[in-house]
């Protein structure tokens, strides 16, 4: 019975980005542990497991037990799931350490997929976002923020240069008609502050400022990655695949400076108080889908993958 259900769940999901790179950086393998922070539909943890590792994955989102259930089915003690937020992991793993640890950021394609999630403005759906574990929707942030702390986020979180156009519009909008729907906001920021760029829907940059808000992911994955920092293993690799500037920034610049070293001339003897680096750097730089991969799933375009060793 568990086969048949792992057969079915695994006939919508999708190969998750970068899925060959990931598992060349972590190297996993027979009696190695790898904590997947981002569950999703499995791939990443399914891929692991078929290597004979041991996987303990996170996710917030509650359509994401099933998978999670029928990963359980085929491989027993070697899956273990939490329904919890990646933020969390230390305290749901603080007797264990692991091999590698990898973070996919961002909202997945079944989310986006899903009108009744409310994260596209591609579908219709109720103006919502959440990730789980989250009682703020985007409506709530919509309908209930001040104009200038609407604006401000719109400018932070979705780089939105019109930022407090559209905030201002909104605002006075909202006291006659709430916003309740994601198809209403993105036509009527389409129509407040329509975009040159045809290629790029006028409202893309506001939905994302929304969904970040809403689920707090810049704090999380700052919070998620010194957590994860903790529970490496000597040679531990931490592996994180992000999809927008933001997000990036903030895996770059803790992976420079713990892999950051000052140089010393080979003909110069060592000093007695230095010390190396923490870790050391896999990528010398991000790894970005091939042509290939983006050409199935264009999704993948904007993806990086940064990886680190610990020493």
């Amino acid at each position: 019975m568990g086969t048949n259900r792992h057969t079915d769940l695994k006939t919508d999901t999708h190969i998750p980005v970068l899925l060959s790179e990931v598992m060349q950086c972590a190297e996993p393998g027979p009696e190695t542990r790898v904590i997947d922070c981002t569950f999703g539909r499995g791939g990443y943890s399914e891929a692991f497991l078929k290597t004979g590792a041991t996987v303990t994955a996170f996710d917030r989102d509650p359509s994401a037990k099933p998978y999670a259930e029928a990963l359980r089915d085929s491989y027993g003690e070697a899956f273990a799931f939490f329904h919890a937020r990646f933020s969390q992991i230390d305290a749901y793993c603080a007797d264990q350490s692991a091999d590698a640890i990898i973070f996919d950021i961002g909202v997945s394609s079944p989310q986006l997929d899903e009108g009744e999630r409310g994260f596209s403005f591609m579908r219709d759906g109720p103006l919502d976002m959440r990730m789980g574990l989250s009682n703020l929707t985007a409506a709530d942030l919509v309908n209930t923020e001040k104009e200038t702390d609407l604006a401000n986020l719109l400018y932070q979180y979705g780089d939105e240069t019109r930022s407090r156009k559209i905030a201002t519009a909104i605002c006075k909008r909202r006291k006659t008609e709430p916003f309740t729907r994601t198809e209403d906001l993105a036509a009527f920021i389409k129509q407040v502050a329509p975009s040159s760029n045809y290629k790029i829907h006028p409202a893309t940059k506001t939905f994302q400022a929304l969904r970040i808000a809403v689920n707090e992911e810049l704090k999380e994955l700052e919070t998620a990655l010194q957590a994860a920092l903790n529970l490496l293993k000597p040679d531990g690799r931490l592996i994180v695949v992000t999809f927008h500037s933001l997000e990036d920034a903030i895996v770059k610049k803790l992976f420079k400076d713990l892999t950051f070293e000052e140089k010393i001339s080979k003909y110069a003897p060592i000093p007695p108080d230095y010390q190396r680096a923490p870790f050391e750097a896999i990528t010398k730089k991000p790894l970005p889908p091939s042509d290939t991969e983006i050409r199935y799933n264009p999704r993948a375009r904007s993806a990086k993958l940064r990886a680190i060793k610990k020493r």
